[in-house]
């Protein structure tokens, strides 16, 4: 009798624990989530309805979103889920690895967005980022919140489920690239700045290695073939000729090399190559920098960082 009174106690501790746990997980899930739904709340409304915002303030505010959304990512990726959590875990990270990639891109491509060089091609890739923003959603509603509820549901526990959590608020809309055109278009016009925060600005409109174009949401195959040459297109966005402008590109944090462009009109860019020595070889990341010029108050999208696999 001792004995089996011994063992119900202990079982009934380890029950206990493991309620503990599954609450603690969904209220932390839970707490992401409610301010995740905030950010997604301030980001579209601003981009519907930006006010009297100026291009400078506006990017400064979609900077501060994509920083929030790296922010619950990190959290997210520190979450002990209990044992029975462990698959919902798994895609609850890569929904939120989903919507900061998103906001990393959007943000990265914003102030380029606002100019006249180079335009159309950043509000294409920001309309992209809206796809993944809705598969982020049909990721949650279809496997992360149905399982943390069941295995909520299955314990016992009651008045611990997550909530929903839906990013892109009106899939009809932001999906239409035209719609996040009109959007964009009414901030410049509200704001009467080019997009480069006043007089000055430069911004970093592509990067390629070898004639292929590099992205920063995936991982590029480059031949292995001589010396690879990084080709950064650098556009002035403000309204008075830059000169000396310098570019740099370092590999995984260690070879920085540098060149400079003499000069780029107003409205135009221009395209310098840089040779790569000693030659990479292997996955590598190569981070490109273009310098701020005097006078330049939004240098957001004057760098980026690509992952290349050298073959």
């Amino acid at each position: 009798m001792l004995l089996i009174l011994i063992v119900l106690g202990v079982k009934g501790c380890l029950d206990a624990r493991k309620s503990r746990e599954l609450s603690d997980y969904a209220r932390n899930v839970s707490e992401i989530v409610e301010e995740t739904n905030k950010t997604s709340k301030s980001f579209f409304g601003k981009l519907d309805e930006p006010g009297g915002l100026s291009v400078t303030e506006f990017i400064s505010q979609v900077s501060a979103d994509r920083s929030a959304m790296d922010n619950y990512a990190g959290r997210i990726d520190g979450l002990s889920a209990p044992g029975d959590m462990s698959h919902a875990q798994s895609a609850l990270e890569l929904t939120y690895e989903l919507r900061a990639s998103a906001m990393d891109e959007i943000a990265e491509k914003m102030s380029t967005a606002l100019g006249d060089v180079g335009a159309e091609q950043a509000t294409k890739s920001i309309a992209a980022q809206m796809r993944k923003l809705l598969g982020s959603d049909a990721l949650y509603a279809a496997v992360v919140r149905p399982e943390i509820n069941g295995v909520l549901a299955a314990n016992g526990i009651e008045g611990s489920d997550v909530p929903k959590s839906i990013f892109l608020p009106d899939e009809n809309r932001w999906l239409d690239e035209s719609e996040v055109s009109a959007a964009l278009g009414s901030v410049s016009g509200a704001s009467g700045e080019s997009a480069s925060g006043g007089i000055h600005g430069l911004g970093l409109i592509s990067t390629s290695v070898n004639g292929a174009e590099l992205t920063a949401e995936s991982t590029t195959s480059v031949a292995s073939e001589g010396t690879p040459e990084v080709e950064v297109e650098v556009a002035n966005q403000g309204e008075s000729t830059e000169n000396g402008i310098s570019v740099s590109v370092s590999v995984s944090g260690g070879t920085t090399l540098s060149g400079t462009i003499d000069s780029i009109g107003v409205g135009e860019s221009e395209t310098l190559a840089i040779p790569l020595t000693p030659a990479p070889s292997g996955e590598v990341t190569l981070e490109v920098k273009v310098d701020t010029v005097p006078g330049e108050k939004v240098s957001e999208n004057n760098e980026a960082s690509y992952n290349v696999a050298f073959e």
